[in-house]
């Protein structure tokens, strides 16, 4: 990585904005809870797994610079497994309040825990969303001990789909590097090697949804996320302004460019708020969030920095990236690229 100038380091800024993100600035919270507009629907671009491979290179990031969301299809992903995994899902969230009780937890730093509502800073809003995340570390994981013996197929499933779409999740990335120029195993090391969290979404039915979200606005702070949809709407993407419905088509997979992307490739990728609202029927959809280690030093990469193309992210390891993440307030920016322009170093 090129170091910044020090015109750069003497702002005590955290981080650069890109031209991108500026017309995010100062949302208010009338915007946040804003409704989506109903007249239009956003189709994340289809890519097919199974073209050409040079053709998928292009469409995953084309993608990636126009939406920060693609959803893919000829995945690779067995139908069976995914069926398993819903089913097993909905059978966990069945579960009596006293089953799941001893894995209940408001601590954000374990692993795996079920919780209710939202982790994210809220100013006291509700958010109507249960969740279940099984937490893994590739190659050498243990976690997995902890994860829930009920329902009793849930650990065996669990592991086999979270094996699979963690799989999908590296090719993709390999696409990526071999798209954008980069060498081939950019994504093999630290930076894809912390905890593999699958989360499970439960968003009750809402009798006024209009009323409530289930999950706020956000950016995904990982890497890349692999979401399963729901055939219940729900997923928001905020696109020119609107809340706009994502669409996917049948048998896909949604594709999430998280935070660390948008650094790594130096604001070509890029990180887009979305949201979930709720419906008056109950949903389910299912995550899968690879990680960087705690440790792991991520900033843009050498190959996006020139002397007239200077880094648009100041370096800093993840941990000290969620350390930033958990403190910005949803109600001040919905975008945490150009909220961190804004922390200061010593906080």
């Amino acid at each position: 990585m090129i170091p910044h100038s020090s015109s750069h380091s003497s702002s005590g800024k955290m981080l650069q904005t890109t031209a991108y993100h500026a017309p995010l600035l100062e949302y208010s919270n009338e915007l946040l809870r804003q409704p989506a507009n109903s007249a239009i629907a956003l189709l994340p671009p289809v890519v097919d797994m199974s073209s050409n491979r040079d053709e998928v290179c292009r469409a995953i990031l084309d993608g990636g610079k126009e939406f920060g969301f693609i959803q893919v299809v000829n995945h690779g992903v067995p139908e069976q497994a995914i069926r398993d995994m819903e089913l097993v899902s909905q059978e966990f969230f069945q579960l009596s309040a006293a089953d799941k009780a001893h894995l209940y937890s408001e601590d954000t730093n374990k692993p795996t825990r079920f919780f209710s509502g939202t982790t994210f800073e809220t100013g006291g809003d509700k958010y109507s969303m249960n969740t279940l995340r099984l937490a893994y570390s590739f190659p050498n994981g243990d976690s997995s001990k902890e994860w829930p013996s009920s329902p009793p197929k849930l650990r065996e499933v669990a592991m086999k789909y979270m094996e699979l779409t963690r799989g999908l999740g590296m090719e993709l990335l390999r696409l990526l590097c071999e798209g954008l120029g980069l060498r081939s195993d950019y994504f093999e090391g630290d930076i894809s090697r912390g905890d593999t969290a699958l989360s499970l979404f439960q968003y009750p039915p809402s009798s006024d949804p209009s009323m409530t979200l289930g999950l706020p606005p956000h950016c995904d702070r990982n890497l890349i996320t692999i979401l399963l949809p729901s055939a219940v709407k729900g997923l928001q993407i905020l696109y020119n302004g609107d809340w706009i419905d994502a669409q996917s088509v049948p048998n896909a997979f949604i594709v999430n460019f998280g935070l660390q992307l948008e650094v790594v490739t130096n604001g070509i990728l890029k990180s887009i708020e979305h949201r979930v609202v709720t419906n008056s029927v109950s949903r389910l959809s299912i995550g899968t969030f690879i990680h960087p280690t705690e440790n792991c030093l991520i900033g843009p990469a050498d190959e996006f920095l020139t002397e007239d193309n200077l880094p648009l992210y100041r370096a800093m390891t993840f941990g000290d990236f969620k350390r930033i993440y958990n403190v910005i307030k949803l109600d001040s920016s919905l975008n945490l690229t150009t909220n961190l322009r804004d922390i200061q170093e010593n906080i």
